[in-house]
């Protein structure tokens, strides 16, 4: 049984409850003895509910959620902790100081606006609010709870799925404009399709020149499934080449495709990339729109949609297909297809049918 009570020398009211045998004190912040009152009665109403008592809830802060969800992603050995981490940074400039009751709807209403404000497109504020409820979520799993209710969380409308890629002529322009380090990365790209993490990671233990193959481990691809790739005339001499450059240099190091300085690994290529796609006039592109680029090459060169996702590394058919693209190019072909059709296919006359008489001797169009 619960009680109110003040401290010597204290102007306001405290309270005692128990809690799993153990007693508990907390002051009511207030000097009327009916709101200590009623403060008791909702920490024995909670506690009677079987809920932790919301004075060890109002001790739970953003960090806290945040360091179990980021060790959530390492314990699972997921592929896009980076993503997460990303999304936590973004979080943390606004969610940074509250504690766990204080992150509600409207607060979260009121980041969204914020972000939108500040340009970030709704895919990219939907992946921070995604990581906002799994923050959420995880405390609300543990034992005892770390969240007490987990609020409703809105998702944006997303318009903005990307449809770039690049034509071979702006493939050839770009990489003319890059640093001598990436000339060769971004072949690479370009032919195969994989992810930048992939092809930044890969090392000289994955491949076998002899053989004329690029292995990756089944831990080493983001949909954890092993994949082989077959290096053709023009890969196998961009992989002799990158070979021939590591001997050359005095520090060896593991990756096919090093830094600017040949001793260790790629890790952001942005400067360097915007800086090629204006001198080389094909405007605002990204890396990914290789993988996409190398989708439909494939496809339209005949390879079976089956083996070309075994390249890439497309785990499900609904994102291949939304990777196969159609371009303007291709809308185009359809109608010169279809002009050569009706041109070839015997009996077919284009324009407008000429009139025959009726049997009563008047002319209709048939």
């Amino acid at each position: 049984m619960g009680s109110v009570y003040k401290q010597k020398g204290s102007k306001n009211y405290w309270i005692k409850y128990y809690h799993n045998g153990r007693a508990v004190r907390e002051s009511a912040q207030s000097d009327k003895k009916i709101v200590a009152k009623r403060l008791l009665a909702r920490r024995e109403a909670d506690i009677a509910q079987g809920k932790v008592p919301n004075i060890h809830l109002d001790k739970v802060g953003f960090e806290q959620l945040a360091e179990n969800f980021i060790n959530d992603y390492r314990v699972n050995q997921r592929k896009s902790i980076g993503r997460a981490a990303q999304s936590v940074s973004h979080l943390r400039r606004y969610f940074g100081t509250f504690k766990a009751p204080q992150i509600t709807t409207s607060k979260i209403n009121e980041y969204i606006l914020q972000r939108i404000e500040g340009g970030a497109a709704n895919a990219t504020i939907n992946r921070e609010l995604a990581a906002l409820k799994r923050m959420l979520n995880l405390g609300a799993q543990q034992t005892p709870p770390l969240v007490d209710r987990v609020p409703h969380i809105p998702s944006l409308k997303e318009n903005n799925t990307r449809k770039g890629f690049f034509e071979h002529s702006e493939f050839l322009a770009l990489r003319d404009a890059l640093p001598e380090y990436l000339k060769n990365m971004v072949t690479f790209a370009y032919n195969s399709g994989w992810r930048f993490n992939e092809i930044t990671g890969l090392k000289w233990n994955n491949v076998d020149l002899d053989a004329g193959i690029v292995r990756l481990e089944a831990g080493e691809t983001k949909n954890g499934e092993a994949r082989t790739f077959y290096l053709g005339l023009e890969l196998l001499e961009v992989f002799k080449s990158q070979w021939q450059i590591r001997k050359a240099r005095e520090v060896i190091t593991p990756y096919v495709f090093p830094n600017a300085n040949g001793d260790g690994r790629i890790k952001d290529i942005r400067g360097s990339w915007f800086k090629g796609c204006n001198k080389a006039g094909i405007g605002k592109r990204l890396f990914h729109d290789f993988r996409r680029t190398a989708v439909r090459n494939m496809v339209r060169a005949g390879i079976p949609e089956r083996v070309a996702m075994m390249v890439t590394g497309h785990k499900t058919r609904s994102v291949f297909d939304r990777y196969n693209i159609v371009s303007e190019a291709d809308l185009k072909m359809v109608c010169q297809k279809q002009a050569a059709y009706q041109k070839s296919a015997t009996g077919i006359v284009s324009g407008i049918v000429a009139p025959f008489p009726t049997k009563k001797g008047a002319n209709r169009n048939g």
